[in-house]
């Protein structure tokens, strides 16, 4: 009876835990990462024990003291995680125990691990959200920075692959800004929701001790408290809210890696990746491969599956606490440091890049990209646009069978496609005066491009 009684819970059992089940059970191997997190939660929560007269002031001080020795041990690597104590909680309350005697037993009164795990998780995802804004911020400080070194530029804008309009390169490079923006705006919407404490939900029910909830919460820097104290405890939203925004950042860094592959081939020639974020063949001396392109790709893997994983755990678990939710933190875990490395080296790798103008230029001038151009220049000339796109499909035919651009047709050939067609349409029949020709908000209109990078500059606080 008394090696049962051993275990936290072990009053109620007759057998010691099987050496099997102790190793299947344990968590600590990575919940330890939440160390900080559990003994700043312990330390609010002997100070509220404290202030409603549940532990003296004095077991209160031992309580503070013993658990800044704790941190002090695990921050200098000599504090020693045990398995059979199961997760972080056993592990540094049992440590405090030994130290303080009878003080460190106090210490659970009025909470549960159940409710002591939320507490953690959501001190920890509130911790990478500022982290991730900040690696976002120098993700975008990265591109507007290209931006605005390239600005004015211009090169073949894409759909489905094929060339389709011509556009600036900076406005290219803007349109993942506003991808990485939006990322910071759902980790901003997350941290607002997962920023209250659940401690004081015990293990399902609440407490009937009196607790203050709200001082704890206050100590913290939480906006407030849960409302439910089932819900609390069985509650995983947050953690998969934080990892759904990870997998869009995700998506985000893959489809730009995407195009960094893409455009280092010869056979577009686009961009100069740095030798140094590149390595070569084992076998052929000539190659030079875009790996961090690729592996940030294919990391995407991970993280997406880190998510399904996540919303799988969680689809068929009844109210309150299950044991299955120990499956959450590997996940967690593992896309926070995914994600954060993706985001670092791609940001890096970003400052170091150098774009082929040049080809991107003439690329942008063959395969007819200005026959929109031509179009809406017809619209404007009183041609209703159905018809417009006709002609011009004509002209691009034409263009096609010799192997020209419209702008090299003569203008007694353009007017016989429409006698709407004068001497002007010449300077929209390249692209900087199709470029030049889009000047409504958003569009690529070089106005309109600078006045985004230097909103993005002012937010960012670069200094061009």
């Amino acid at each position: 009876m008394a090696l049962a009684a051993a275990k936290p819970w072990g009053g109620r059992f007759s057998e010691q835990t099987a050496a099997s089940v102790e190793k299947f059970t344990e968590s600590v191997s990575y919940d330890q990462r939440l160390y900080a997190h559990d003994i700043a939660g312990s330390k609010a929560h002997a100070t509220m024990l404290a202030a409603q007269g549940i532990v003296s002031e004095a077991e209160r001080e031992a309580i503070i003291g013993g658990l800044d020795a704790i941190l002090a041990e695990i921050e200098a690597g000599t504090f020693l995680f045990r398995d059979e104590l199961e997760d972080v909680h056993m592990n540094i309350e049992r440590a405090l125990t030994e130290r303080i005697g009878a003080a460190g037993a106090k210490l659970h009164s009025g909470r549960s691990r159940n409710d002591q795990i939320a507490l953690d998780l959501r001190l920890y995802l509130r911790e990478q959200c500022d982290r991730f804004d900040e690696l976002l911020a120098a993700m975008g400080r990265a591109l507007v920075r290209r931006a605005r070194h390239y600005l004015g530029e211009i090169m073949p804008g894409y759909t489905h692959l094929q060339r389709a309009q011509p556009v600036l390169l900076s406005h290219h490079l803007m349109a993942y800004y506003e991808m990485f923006l939006r990322d910071r705006g759902r980790l901003a919407d997350c941290r607002k929701r997962l920023n209250v404490s659940p401690l004081g939900s015990a293990a399902m029910a609440g407490t009937s001790l009196p607790l203050d909830r709200e001082m704890v919460a206050a100590a913290l820097g939480f906006a407030g408290v849960t409302a439910n104290s089932m819900d609390s405890c069985g509650d995983r939203d947050f953690a998969i809210e934080f990892v759904s925004a990870c997998a869009q950042i995700h998506l985000h860094l893959s489809r730009l890696s995407e195009e960094l592959v893409l455009w280092s081939s010869q056979e577009f020639s686009f961009v100069s990746i740095a030798d140094r974020f590149c390595t070569g063949s084992s076998i052929m001396p000539q190659k030079k491969n875009p790996d961090i392109p690729e592996l940030i790709r294919g990391k995407t893997g991970r993280v997406l599956g880190g998510l399904m994983a996540l919303l799988t755990l969680m689809k068929g678990l009844p109210l309150t606490y299950n044991r299955d939710l120990q499956e959450d933190k590997e996940q967690v875990f593992d896309v926070v440091d995914t994600v954060s490395a993706s985001l670092a080296i791609m940001a890096e790798l970003l400052e170091n890049l150098s774009f082929n103008t040049e080809t991107l230029r003439a690329a942008a001038e063959r395969g007819c990209l200005v026959a929109t151009d031509l179009a809406e220049y017809l619209v404007e000339k009183g041609v209703p646009f159905r018809e417009a796109h006709g002609i011009v499909g004509r002209v691009v035919a034409r263009c096609l069978e010799r192997g020209c651009e419209p702008s090299d047709l003569s203008l007694a050939e353009l007017g016989g496609f429409s006698t709407a067609i004068g001497e002007d349409v010449y300077a929209r029949l390249t692209p900087t005066g199709s470029v030049n020709a889009r000047l409504a908000t958003g569009c690529t209109g070089l106005p309109r491009v600078t006045e985004a990078i230097e909103k993005a500059e002012q937010f960012l606080g670069i200094h061009p």
